[in-house]
């Protein structure tokens, strides 16, 4: 097998090469990102010439495009809650993807402890949630609904062991939040159950589980986050394999599989060369993902996006071997099927 030198941050790295022999079939995939600000000053789909800017980079056009919300924004004691998105929505609908909305039972500014699980279930947002969804309702378009997600790691107010919240307490919440949608006739959402995947690190998976009834696609997030963030560099298969084959042959066997966020850091070759590997992957080991969005945002201090030409250069021949490009604005099944 070819191996390939690179350097990343200044250490001389030995990469296998794939070998032509090792080509797979293309399954078709969704395809999109999460698009910060770098590229025109505000995100997507805030400012849709974002995404234009990133498919003009990558030379495919997106067919997934994520953005978020919590709950509501608290300051100064007092909150004001989101609405439904509707107008983002439809911007992303007329460019030709499909929406797949972040919501979280979280609120930026405030006091966390005003928005634990336990509130959730004890019905002190029944009202909002019920409003939220009947707009769902009433929007009518098939979106993908990624709700309270990396729910089994610490680091958002949401997760179990933190904010006083349980594991047990995430699936009475998103079984509460799902029962309003569908009392709304909010069947236009498909559920994105999303925990994160750490490599060989043991993070919980089942006790987060809602049920199959409740989930229409299991999905994962997982970043290489490399010398950049002080930690070891790994490989697309290394970080994601352990949580996916306990996800896709123990909990999960018969949903297809979303990759929700996924990015690495380094220099533009050594992103180039795990992009490869990504999608290599992906071919070969990885059959139950049938979707993948890019996280292209600048966060945490680390440079995640698409932004050099030998990234976006990779990134978008590997498209060009299976990925759908932005022809799904007219979809109107729900919830929504895997391409092809």
């Amino acid at each position: 097998m070819r191996r390939a030198a690179i350097y990343i941050f200044g250490v001389l790295v030995l990469l296998a090469a794939p070998s032509a022999a090792a080509a797979a079939q293309p399954r078709e995939l969704y395809w999109g990102a999460w698009i910060g600000s770098q590229l025109t000053g505000r995100e997507a789909p805030w400012d849709m010439a974002a995404a234009s800017s990133l498919e003009a980079k990558v030379g495919s056009g997106l067919s997934l495009l994520q953005f978020s919300a919590p709950f509501a924004r608290c300051e100064e004691g007092e909150c004001s809650f989101y609405t439904f998105p509707t107008t983002e929505m439809e911007k992303i609908r007329a460019y030709g993807a499909i929406p797949v909305f972040g919501w979280n039972s979280g609120a930026s500014g405030g006091d966390p402890a005003d928005f634990q699980l336990a509130d959730l279930n004890a019905g002190r947002y029944d009202a909002y949630i019920q409003e939220f969804a009947a707009a769902a309702a009433a929007w009518g378009h098939p979106f993908f609904l990624r709700f309270n997600w990396e729910m089994n790691g610490p680091w958002f107010v949401w997760g179990a062991g933190v904010n006083g919240n349980t594991a047990a307490e995430f699936r009475t919440a998103w079984r509460r939040v799902q029962k309003f949608f569908d009392q709304a006739g909010a069947t236009n959402a498909t559920w994105v159950w999303c925990p994160y995947a750490s490599g060989t690190k043991s993070l919980r998976l089942r006790p987060f589980y809602p049920g199959n009834r409740y989930v229409d696609w299991t999905c994962l997030d997982t970043y290489n986050w490399g010398p950049e963030a002080s930690q070891p560099w790994h490989s697309f298969p290394e970080l994601l394999g352990p949580t996916y084959h306990r996800i896709v042959e123990r909990i999960a066997p018969h949903k297809p599989m979303m990759i929700g966020e996924v990015a690495t850091s380094g220099t533009p070759e050594a992103k180039a060369y795990w992009i490869h590997g990504m999608f290599a992957a992906l071919r070969h080991r990885f059959d139950k993902v049938r979707a993948l969005i890019w996280f292209n945002k600048i966060d945490g201090g680390i440079d995640w996006p698409l932004d050099s030409a030998a990234a976006a250069g990779a990134f978008g021949r590997e498209l060009r071997r299976g990925f759908e490009q932005n022809v799904f604005g007219a979809i109107q099944n729900s919830p929504i099927a895997p391409p092809g």
